[in-house]
């Protein structure tokens, strides 16, 4: 997607505007429809398991779909190419109605773009589209590659140009070819690389060169380059980022959006329990290995993480906003407007238990990796074995079973680690 005019602002001018912003630039078609399957699939970028647990945090968490089943298909080197080639055995077993895609770091060869790399991508991207759309995938989001570091990535075979900059037209042209089947074969589409390039450029100007967006190696982002493709890809799937909306009436009574109770509390001060979480961060403003560090440099508070307290009839010029054991004041006018809690606030309190849902989803999606690579793809050097020993086969499919309950057992522990948080937000007139 395209940056929009208030990432060319300062940073300061970025935090104060945050405070107004309560609306977003329309999300796309929710793509997951009720019991919706998603697998997310790519190549070594997905199998770090960052962006793909991100992702499901937030479906799970702040989106609250407990409906969602969820798989990572993640494999190291891998290409598009290849993965059309063990698409059909791989995600047969999990059945998905909607699929993610993220290739071409490797399809790119490491070399400028030639001819030849746009001719072989296409091509195989096509053939992943048809696979995913004849195992019953009825939503198909094309992911473009990601970027490599303008710093990080060093190579000697792009000159006149940099290194970086000569592969990241490559990954560009590659995004292109994507975008343009996308609209050909009507999927939908998510431009991953963008995003990083804009979000790397503005936090390499604020916190230099040596902050890293896509990895030390250049390629493979730490958890914030990660953060800006979860990004991408969840607003490719239509999540709107409405996670709530408290409103305190001064003179009445507060008004809360779905997915929050009233729990206790009057006046200006309200005991809320919500199902549905605010996206929260860890706690390292400036280290490349923090989620927190990139967020001032894109827009996902902005778009995807919307936890607003608003309030009425607030007779003094400003207030005090304590949530959990934080305080922030605000003017009347910005609380008249909306303040993003989410954005404002660095500590909150679903702090904790967010990072007990990211560590569910991690152990869960482990375990996936473990599943698929040593298990389910190895199903393809028996299959004349299986078709004349009826006892194999039956094996085979009770250890398939087996690992497949596995994995739904670690589903379910996601679920729970959800659980409502209780929380309060008081408002105290500051005269």
């Amino acid at each position: 997607m395209k940056m929009t005019w208030r990432n060319h602002l300062p940073r300061a001018a970025l935090g104060a505007l945050a405070t107004f912003f309560t609306t977003a630039a329309p999300a796309a078609e929710n793509l997951l429809a009720p019991n919706a399957r998603l697998a997310i699939i790519g190549d070594s970028i997905t199998e770090q398991k960052l962006y793909s647990k991100y992702m499901e945090a937030y479906l799970v968490a702040c989106a609250g779909r407990h409906d969602l089943k969820i798989f990572q298909f993640g494999w190291s080197g891998e290409t598009a190419g290849g993965f059309a080639g063990r698409l059909a055995n791989d995600l047969g077993p999990f059945q998905p109605t909607v699929a993610t895609t993220c290739f071409g770091m490797n399809d790119g060869q490491y070399r400028p773009y030639a001819e030849d790399i746009g001719r072989n991508y296409a091509a195989n991207m096509r053939k992943v589209a048809q696979g995913l759309k004849a195992l019953g995938a009825q939503k198909i989001v094309l992911g473009s590659p990601g970027a490599v570091d303008t710093k990080f990535f060093v190579r000697q075979n792009f000159a006149p140009l940099s290194g970086a900059d000569g592969y990241n037209q490559n990954l560009g042209r590659l995004r292109d070819l994507n975008r343009q089947l996308a609209g050909e074969l009507g999927l939908n589409f998510a431009d991953v690389h963008q995003p990083m390039l804009d979000a790397m450029a503005k936090a390499k100007a604020a916190l230099g060169e040596e902050y890293d967006v896509c990895g030390r190696d250049g390629f493979h982002p730490g958890p914030n380059g990660h953060l800006i493709m979860a990004y991408a890809f969840l607003r490719a799937l239509g999540c709107d980022g409405r996670l709530a909306e408290i409103t305190l009436d001064l003179n009445g009574a507060p008004v809360l959006s779905e997915g929050h109770k009233l729990t206790g509390g009057s006046g200006g001060r309200v005991e809320i329990e919500s199902a549905r979480y605010p996206y929260c961060f860890d706690s390292d403003p400036k280290s490349s290995g923090s989620t927190r560090s990139i967020a001032p440099f894109f827009p996902f508070n902005e778009e995807l993480n919307r936890f607003v307290l608003k309030a009425k009839n607030l007779s003094a010029a400003k207030a005090k906003v304590t949530w959990g054991g934080e305080s922030k004041e605000f003017t009347r006018e910005q609380l008249a407007a909306g303040v993003n809690l989410a954005a404002e606030f660095p500590k909150t309190p679903f702090d904790s238990q967010f990072r007990k849902v990211l560590d569910a989803v991690g152990k869960k999606q482990n375990f996936e990796t473990a599943l698929i690579k040593s298990f389910i793809t190895q199903f393809r050097q028996f299959d004349r074995e299986r078709k004349n020993d009826p006892e194999l086969e039956a094996a085979l499919q009770t250890a398939a079973k087996r690992l497949l309950a596995r994995q739904a057992e670690l589903e379910a522990a996601v679920r729970q680690a959800v659980p409502p948080v209780k929380h309060t937000i008081e408002l105290t007139p500051v005269q």
